[in-house]
């Protein structure tokens, strides 16, 4: 099984944005300091990472899929 490591995937997808983290701060209600903090993060709720998802356009529960094994 592989690790995820989810606050450096929703650190990737941010950047692609190439928006301010003040934006994402403010999509996200908190304060930018807080965004640092959700990137070292290894796990997250899932309330907030489905509100990430929408904020940044990318499903982040697929990343937890478990890959099908073609037979």
């Amino acid at each position: 099984m592989n690790t995820i490591h989810i606050g450096h995937k929703i650190e990737e997808v941010f950047n692609k944005t190439e928006r301010p983290k003040t934006w994402f701060a403010k999509k996200l209600n908190c304060d930018p300091s807080n965004i640092y903090r959700i990137f070292k993060r290894k796990s997250i709720d899932t309330d907030l990472l489905f509100k990430i998802s929408e904020i940044l356009d990318y499903d982040f529960f697929t990343l937890y899929k478990p890959k099908k094994h073609d037979n």
